[in-house]
């Protein structure tokens, strides 16, 4: 447990709260995605889990190692925090611009499929965009999630709507 907290950057035992969310999200997510393969058994089912959390597991800490020296942090468990808040963006984002555009009364059966997915992903990169440094906040990653946005924003050319 110490070279674990030594390697995360970790000084005081609240701090471990992140990188047990993060595995849990992990496994959830290797859960969601065995689902998707026609597997019934159990017996089965298990070691594909296993392998599929695995795969993930080495893919989040390869994107890390990639992203450590670009994002600037005080301490390398705050990356697994910021990984935690897109995973909440992202999921929520979807979670609220679907019922807003249910609400508007559009669905598929009366609007074109395609511009009914513009139309949804344009309202949920909309509600991804607040919800980024609303949950960055929450999560005490206000400064990185605003910097962030402005860049994002920067990109999309919306430039003149911020104040530097």
């Amino acid at each position: 447990m110490n070279t674990f907290k030594k390697t995360w950057d970790i000084k005081h035992n609240w701090q471990l709260l992140f990188p047990i969310i993060g595995i849990l999200f992990l496994i959830s997510s290797s859960l969601k995605v065995t689902y998707l393969f026609p597997i019934s058994e159990l017996y089965i089912s298990i070691p594909v889990s296993i392998i599929v959390f695995y795969i993930l597991l080495k893919t989040v800490l390869y994107a890390i190692s990639k992203l450590e020296p670009k994002w600037v942090v005080d301490q390398r468990w705050e990356l697994i925090r910021i990984f935690i808040v897109f995973a909440f963006t992202g999921s929520s984002s979807v979670v609220v611009g679907r019922p807003f555009i249910k609400m508007l009364g559009i669905t598929q059966e009366n609007l074109h499929p395609f511009f009914y997915w513009i139309l949804f992903i344009t309202v949920s990169l909309f509600f991804y965009q607040v919800l980024l440094v609303l949950f960055g906040w929450v999560f005490g990653q206000f400064k990185f999630f605003w910097d962030f946005e402005k860049k994002m924003l920067r990109r999309f050319g919306l430039s003149r709507f911020l104040k530097d």
